[in-house]
């Protein structure tokens, strides 16, 4: 679920309170959800550094450290990057536990076991395939535009693709395609210059709203920022996980379809489709 909104929430709040502190012992209880799955290594190298940065790349975060190497994080589905100043009363989840050398412990919590802890000397092995950052200052409408008259398909898989454009997911492709009036099925390649444009604002202004709103937590309430706090911005959501709801702009109703096999919500009315049978 985290996409680029919580990963930098996230980031933000881990660089605030982590630079400068050293990592006095890691514990992994899941092997997996290191890479590779070697955790007395992994344990081993980490022990004894200090955290120098904390930034983000896509969606994954990228923690700096003194010794040389690069620690990645990629939460997926249902990871967690929680600072606790003790034990979890609720352990079920808790995948991987940094001890800090001032007492505190950064927590890894992930029930689903999908998320992904790789620490790395060459972090550009893992991120070097990742598209652009869409709120990069070079993220121009002029390179979006060439970068979509180099596609064909339709547009909603497109931006999800992460090595076209990196960090939208599912919430924000369908939030920034609602807010230009973009219907997910579009095909990229016939989008106007007008319509490119509209479509570059939403997704800058979508994605810039939600981080400052601390991110999305869905009533799973799978995503926490650093501190545990619940993120903000659900409440601003105008079409994902609202079908059969009113569309905020028109009235009309929201509906749900898949497109590559994700829930897609689209308003039929405002995201008209040329050609086919969606009722307007």
């Amino acid at each position: 679920m985290p996409e680029l909104p919580e990963v930098e929430t996230v980031a933000r709040g881990l660089r605030a309170a982590l630079v400068g502190s050293t990592i006095a012992g890691v514990e992994v209880r899941w092997a997996r959800s290191v890479v590779p799955s070697d955790p007395p290594t992994f344990a081993g190298r980490l022990t004894g550094q200090a955290v120098t940065g904390v930034e983000r790349r896509g969606k994954w975060v990228v923690v700096a450290l003194s010794g040389g190497d690069t620690l990645l994080v990629h939460l997926r589905m249902t990871g967690r990057l929680v600072l606790e100043s003790e034990e979890c009363l609720d352990d079920r989840h808790l995948r991987v536990v940094f001890f800090l050398d001032d007492g505190r412990r950064l927590h890894f919590s992930d029930p689903r076991k999908f998320g992904r802890l790789v620490l790395t000397t060459q972090p550009q092995d893992v991120l070097g395939e990742l598209g652009p950052e869409p709120l990069a200052e070079d993220f121009t409408p002029e390179r979006f535009a060439e970068m979509l008259a180099r596609r064909r398909g339709h547009v909603k898989p497109l931006l999800l693709d992460q090595r076209f454009l990196a960090g939208l997911g599912n919430i924000y492709t369908d939030e920034a395609l609602w807010q230009a009036g973009i219907h997910p099925l579009r095909q990229a390649e016939t989008l106007t210059p007008a319509e490119v444009r509209r479509l570059h604002q939403a997704v800058q202004d979508v994605l810039r709203a939600a981080i400052a709103g601390g991110g999305t937590t869905l009533p799973d309430a799978a995503y926490q920022q650093a501190d545990g706090r619940a993120g903000e911005f659900a409440d601003r959501l105008t079409v994902y996980g609202r079908a059969g709801q009113p569309c905020p702009r028109c009235g009309g109703t929201v509906e749900r379809i898949e497109v590559s096999q994700r829930g897609t919500h689209f308003c039929p009315h405002c995201q008209c489709l040329p050609g086919t049978n969606f009722k307007v």
